[in-house]
């Protein structure tokens, strides 16, 4: 049958979700779904805006990306100018003020995505009124668990400003360093909330956690695949969200490979591009573009660690995995999960951190020999971020690449949605909003930022039109 023949329902755009895309469904006379796809409509421009910008400019630049996990950026792209800037190995307590920025963007994105954006599914039910199905629903029938939504996501922000000198697009990490320490004045007002905020981490597990296990058969099913997982891991193979090799394990568990220096990424990772998406579609090379396709972000990082440095953290990452005894979980809907056992190891790193008196340090900065080439990696909330970069004898960008988090995902999301719609879509006579945000619900397991990896200007509608084989319009619904 050719695609003429078939029926074609647009979602556009998604919701609840940072950035914008959309999904097209292809179904036969019956409608069954025959293909389903997510859209990146956004287009990119930052790989070039910041060819011929002076070096030292690049951290403050690329966090533009984004307004949600700017951290990411800033952290990922000072990283690769430390090369740059010849420092192998910052001062302590450098080291150690860029940790506690990047728990605390961990922490604040972690808590905005799972109250804001995923809670109204796991609450109400995927099905449940659109009009009480949001944030302000969840504010009216569970205020509280709203409130510590809040708190949690504004204290992360609180150490964002304390690190980078302002919660959103802060300057605080510079090519060899940074740029301030942490006053006593500031650790004390961190602390004063530190245990409230380890207290709501744990409740936040435990939502997560119960959900899963209630609706198992739902999870073991819905949008779930065997896929490869890849992230960084420290060299005993600990979980480390700020700096570590790379490392990429099969469905079983298996290691495709292991403490990979990350800046030999590209012998490992390749990416294909398609007409139908702004966005690339990374593989791992020895696998190949078919096969070879990986996931990222809080499920593949607590899948590929062997363990968790925070005792709360790594008692439930092993709850986590003795699911599956032991092996790669694969349910997506386990990204809620797995998101909520890093935010509370965010938190337990973060109370560490402000009892360690190196963030009271004076040494900041170091300076080395210039060098031509350098990649700076980090694990952002939504996973595996890559900022490459090459810089001339004039101190100017001349060539940049960037990986998101998202792309990383990009195949996986597609995957998500393809059997959430054949399982949930396929057969039925209408559109409902319900269907269709079964759709969304998958996408928004891998809290993709679709504006990292792209760019758009204007208003969106959201335009769902159903047409019969002939092409005749049936069924039309716009949401502004």
């Amino acid at each position: 049958m050719s695609d003429n023949n078939l029926k074609k329902i647009i979602i556009e755009p998604v919701t609840r979700v940072e950035g914008h895309g959309k999904v097209s469904l292809l179904l036969d006379e019956q409608n069954n779904v025959k293909q389903a796809r997510l859209h990146i409509v956004e287009f990119r421009g930052f790989e070039r805006f910041i060819v011929g910008r002076p070096y030292w400019e690049v951290p403050v630049l690329v966090q533009r990306l984004c307004g949600i996990c700017p951290v990411s950026h800033h952290l990922a792209a000072a990283k690769a100018m430390d090369i740059i800037a010849g420092v192998d190995e910052l001062t302590p307590t450098a080291e150690k003020m860029r940790r506690l920025m990047h728990y605390g963007q961990m922490f604040q994105s972690h808590a905005l995505h799972f109250f804001h954006l995923c809670s109204p599914d796991l609450l109400f039910g995927f099905d449940a009124d659109p009009a009480i199905r949001n944030v302000i629903g969840v504010a009216r029938k569970f205020p509280e668990l709203a409130v510590q939504g809040v708190m949690m996501r504004k204290y992360g922000q609180e150490i964002i400003k304390a690190t980078a000198g302002k919660k959103i697009h802060g300057t605080g990490a510079i090519p060899g360093g940074i740029n301030k320490n942490l006053s006593i004045e500031e650790r004390d007002f961190l602390l004063k909330d530190i245990d409230q905020m380890v207290e709501w981490s744990i409740g936040a597990v435990n939502i997560a956690k119960d959900y899963t296990l209630k609706n198992v058969d739902l999870a073991k099913s819905f949008g779930t695949f065997d896929s490869n997982h890849l992230g960084l891991v420290r060299e005993d193979g600990a979980m480390d969200l700020y700096h570590g090799n790379l490392r990429a394990v099969d469905k079983d568990g298996n290691k495709i490979f292991d403490q990979v220096n990350y800046k030999n990424y590209l012998d490992y990772i390749a990416e294909e591009v398609k007409d139908w998406s702004y966005m690339k579609f990374p593989f791992i090379k020895s696998i190949g573009p078919e096969n070879g396709w990986y996931r990222v972000g809080p499920l593949s990082r607590v899948n590929i660690c062997d363990f968790i440095d925070t005792p709360l953290a790594e008692k439930e990452r092993q709850e986590f995995m003795a699911i599956t005894g032991g092996k790669p979980n694969h349910m997506t809907l386990a990204y809620h999960w797995t998101r909520m056992i890093e935010t509370l190891h965010s938190i337990e790193k973060i109370k560490e951190l402000l009892n360690d008196p190196d963030l009271q340090g004076t040494d900041l900065v170091k300076i080395g020999k210039r060098r031509g080439e350098a990649v700076g990696l980090i694990e952002a909330p939504r996973g595996t971020l890559f900022h490459h970069y090459k810089v001339d004898e004039h101190d100017q960008v001349t060539m940049a690449n960037l990986i998101v988090s998202t792309t990383n995902n990009n195949t996986p999301m597609n995957t998500a949605v393809q059997k959430v719609a054949e399982e949930h879509l396929s057969g039925k006579p209408e559109i409902t909003e319900g269907l269709l945000n079964h759709i969304e619900v998958a996408i928004r397991a891998y809290d993709p930022c679709l504006s990292c990896a792209t760019h758009a200007m204007g208003k969106m509608p959201l335009i769902v039109s159903l047409f019969d084989h002939k092409g005749e319009l049936v069924d039309k619904k716009v949401k502004e």
